[in-house]
């Protein structure tokens, strides 16, 4: 990951934006829609300040929980959201570096608005990795900034969203990584729900 988001200014400025993102509740509703509600173990990566992984654990009352970050401010907003939650544990990890293998295997990995940090290299290793911790018939469920088809399009998103890019972005279109999933061996792989250069990826591992 790019090492300014170890920076409490930067971490601190997306927080306060991150709620404004337009669409963001109907992205996270329709990745919603696919966790079982009968999951055990669920991994979030890129876990911020833990809002997508609470929401899941409502879906799923009896999961456990992996949240994995870097930022200083996101474990530390971590920490505080689940300081008395004995379900859910946290590590400090990078994305740029393989998964730990400690994590063990998991019926939901999930990520919101993280991997576009990543080299297109490292996506494609990581969603292998993450193929491979997922048990049979688990789910992996990317709500993404992806990259739009013409800069005119990609200039009206920021434009809408009235905001600026994020120099960290590494942004790749729907269909690549779609066809990466597959290639992998993800299965009812599609675009779940697309809003703009906001995508929700999904793939299940028969």
């Amino acid at each position: 990951m790019n090492e300014e988001w170890k920076t409490i200014e930067h971490a601190l400025n997306y927080l306060r934006k991150a709620d404004a993102i337009p669409h963001r509740v109907d992205g996270e509703s329709a990745l919603l829609e696919e966790i079982p509600p009968q999951s055990k173990r669920i991994l979030d990566l890129g876990a911020g300040d833990g809002r997508l992984l609470s929401l899941a654990l409502l879906k799923c009352p009896n999961a456990f929980g992996i949240a994995l970050d870097f930022s200083p401010v996101m474990l530390s907003k971590l920490k505080e959201r689940y300081c008395s939650n004995n379900f859910v544990e946290i590590f400090e990890h990078d994305l740029n570096n393989p998964l730990p293998s400690i994590l063990g295997a998991f019926d939901v990995v999930v990520s919101s608005f993280t991997i576009h940090h990543l080299s297109n290299d490292r996506k494609f290793e990581l969603y292998n990795e993450i193929f491979r911790i997922l048990q049979s018939g688990g789910v992996f469920c990317n709500l993404e900034h992806v990259s739009s088809p013409t800069q005119n399009l990609h200039k009206k998103f920021f434009e809408y969203i009235g905001g600026e890019e994020d120099k960290s972005n590494i942004l790749l279109d729907v269909e690549t990584q779609l066809k990466w999933l597959r290639s992998i061996g993800f299965d009812d792989v599609d675009c779940y729900w697309k809003w703009r250069e906001l995508a929700l990826l999904i793939g299940i591992k028969r």
